[in-house]
């Protein structure tokens, strides 16, 4: 008996959500922020989404080396940098307010402002006297391939949008935040404040967004709209079936962790 009801009081816990409450803010653009998250041709693209690991990191909840060496070098830390915070507060990536935020076109210009230059592969060369090298079978320093573009067009949220997202648990959010490539300065206002209420299994929907590295693997999802964009895909108008949680009028998906889909699958 004694064994029963040990089971049935973990079966309880496990139930019980790890966040007693929900904050939803609103960031405000008061800068164009950029995100490299499509790139055709030479025009690189935002999408109209700002992803939750990118959040987590702008808050401070994360932090991350500001140069890679060794083995580290090229390999994405976010299970190192995200994971601890799991039980800690979790945050889901921000939706625009409007639907579609409104965007904005520039094109960039890097290229040599010296009296002479030429295009090389994937690089562009200002030393005349490289060219002969290069004929004669050299490889100079100047020639060798950059890991930057040279020219093109960024496709950027346009400064005054306005975003929305969750945030779970009792961490402070700052008032003023810097977002994307460009460090662009964002401000954070909370809204309301809920109370997490945790649902039986069934079917849900939600029009929030959601990671899909951070979805738990137990749950069956029914139909969405997928947005693919580094460093994980993001589904909105998500239809469940799984436990879950609300908040207001909001309802995701229970056990939402950073990378926990990927922890799961040894990803």
């Amino acid at each position: 008996m004694s064994e029963q009801l040990s089971l049935l009081d973990e079966a309880k816990s496990s139930k019980t959500p790890p966040f007693e409450t929900a904050k939803l803010i609103e960031l405000w653009c008061a800068e164009p922020v950029f995100f490299a998250s499509r790139e055709l041709s030479d025009t690189y693209y935002t999408e109209g989404t700002i992803g939750n690991y990118a959040l987590a990191y702008a808050f401070g909840w994360a932090r991350s080396p500001y140069r890679l060496t060794g083995q580290a070098t090229g390999k994405p830390r976010y299970i190192e940098d995200l994971s601890p915070l799991s039980q800690e507060c979790y945050v889901l990536p921000a939706w625009s307010t409007i639907g579609s935020p409104i965007f904005r076109f520039e094109r960039f210009n890097a290229l040599s402002d010296s009296y002479w230059y030429a295009m090389t592969n994937n690089r562009v060369a200002t030393a005349r006297e490289d060219i002969v090298r290069v004929r004669q079978g050299d490889k100079p320093n100047t020639f060798r391939p950059s890991n930057y573009p040279q020219t093109g067009r960024l496709r950027l949220i346009e400064r005054g949008n306005r975003f929305h997202t969750l945030v779970f648990g009792d961490r402070e959010v700052p008032e003023y935040i810097r977002l994307g490539k460009f460090m662009s300065k964002v401000r954070i206002e909370v809204l309301e404040e809920y109370a997490v209420t945790p649902l039986p299994l069934g079917e849900y929907t939600s029009q929030a967004c959601f990671s899909t590295a951070d979805l738990p693997t137990d749950m069956d999802l029914l139909s969405f709209d997928l947005i693919s964009m580094p460093p994980a895909s993001l589904v909105r108008n998500l239809r469940f079936r799984a436990e879950a949680w609300q908040m207001g009028r909001y309802i995701v998906p229970a056990n939402l962790q950073f990378c926990g889909g990927a922890n799961h699958n040894g990803v």
